[in-house]
């Protein structure tokens, strides 16, 4: 259910030649990553999944070095770095008694971004450390270098019990999406559309996961789709405790939903669960004050298929400008793609729900507009907001 996004990174970073992609084979105990004497064999991030006792499956990302050179090696070192805004743990390799500009800015990186660190020394069989570069590095990090050779079987298991202690826990321990606001027992309706975009045979991602979490909460889930949920309803002996919709259903179910029964979104539940709702609430009613030529940035957090019901592509940017009444200019980013304008150039960004990131990766794609002071918002809180049931959305929240 969870892909590589949901699961816990750590990314592997230090210069060309530093056992990097050595380092990925020995800890998984595979001949995953190309390793060579000629510098520069890693050119573009390479991952792989691994399950680390007591915390489950992680991911791997293995990069390029720091120090590569030349305009295609800036434009690696580059790729790198945007690695680490997305990862939950670096291992910053150390060697040859060096600690200069590339491992100093590195270091600094996981510092701003909060992000743990380890470092480790590298290749000790080739260049033993001296102490007083590892007393050095202790004052300098608070941390002392874990010293390593991949030719000592033993250090495997040291590395990775230090590895566990240094992965936060948010990071692979994920709480209820709707645990607090519903109980066991409980009966939840959940409205899935099915269009052009869902996959053959399957339900969509966030769909899924509400699911699985009532399921786990041992409540009542009854899954219809927008014709059935009158016939839904009123086959309960009792009202639902809440009603959840796909968003682009939201105002044709909620003139189908009573007032008394709460009713919110996945897109919305999923904002509540990965963070950043408050900027969410504080950033969609903009909404009412957009000016012709402003423009709009659409984040996806997946690559998908574009159809012509697509949400974020289609149906958001007609809807914003029918509420509006504005000419307005709107652009979609997926993924990590960059950004097709400096951030301060838009007067609105629109996050998807985010069901494939975690609170993490989240967080990062969109800390430039925060701190760049552009207001952010959901798709699920932006729909409610345009079809007039905001508040009803977030009702269930705020008891």
């Amino acid at each position: 259910m969870k892909g590589n996004e949901l699961k816990p990174r750590i990314g592997i970073f230090g210069r060309r030649n530093y056992g990097k992609s050595s380092l990925i084979n020995f800890l998984t105990g595979q001949e995953l990553a190309i390793v060579s004497p000629v510098a520069g064999a890693t050119t573009d991030p390479v991952r792989k999944t691994m399950e680390l006792g007591g915390i489950g499956p992680v991911v791997w990302i293995d990069t390029a070095g720091l120090d590569d050179s030349g305009e295609l090696g800036k434009m690696r070192v580059e790729k790198s770095l945007a690695e680490l805004a997305q990862v939950d743990l670096a291992i910053i390799l150390l060697s040859e008694n060096k600690f200069e500009t590339p491992e100093q800015h590195l270091l600094d990186m996981c510092r701003d971004r909060k992000i743990p660190f380890l470092l480790v020394y590298a290749l000790a069989d080739l260049f033993p450390p001296e102490e007083a570069f590892l007393n050095a590095m202790e004052e300098l990090s608070g941390q002392r270098p874990f010293v390593l050779s991949t030719y000592n079987n033993d250090s495997r298991e040291a590395l990775l019990s230090l590895v566990r202690e240094a992965l936060p826990e948010s990071s692979y321990r994920h709480g209820s999406l709707l645990g607090d606001v519903v109980s066991e027992g409980d009966h939840v309706v959940l409205v899935t559309p099915i269009d052009s975009s869902a996959p053959e045979g399957r339900l969509i991602l966030p769909q899924v996961q509400v699911i699985r979490d009532l399921l786990d909460i041992q409540a009542v889930a009854h899954v219809c789709q927008v014709e059935q949920l009158q016939q839904t309803l009123d086959a309960m002996s009792n009202p639902p405790r809440l009603v959840v919709t796909d968003s682009q259903a939201f105002a044709q179910v909620a003139s189908i939903v009573p007032d008394a029964i709460f009713l919110t979104s996945f897109s919305v539940v999923l904002a509540r669960a990965k963070g950043l709702f408050a900027d969410y609430v504080k950033g969609t009613p903009t909404l009412d004050h957009l000016k012709d030529g402003d423009k709009i940035l659409l984040l996806e957090s997946c690559t998908h298929n574009v159809t012509c019901e697509d949400i974020g592509r289609v149906k958001l940017p007609m809807l914003i400008r029918r509420h509006s009444g504005r000419q307005l200019i709107f652009d979609v980013v997926a993924g990590l793609s960059a950004l097709q304008r400096p951030i301060s150039d838009y007067a609105l960004v629109i996050q998807c729900g985010g069901c494939v990131v975690s609170p993490k990766q989240l967080l990062a794609r969109l800390a430039p507009a925060i701190d760049a002071g552009v207001p952010v918002s959901n798709y699920g809180l932006a729909l409610a907001y345009i079809n007039g049931i905001f508040n009803r959305s977030m009702k269930i929240f705020n008891q």
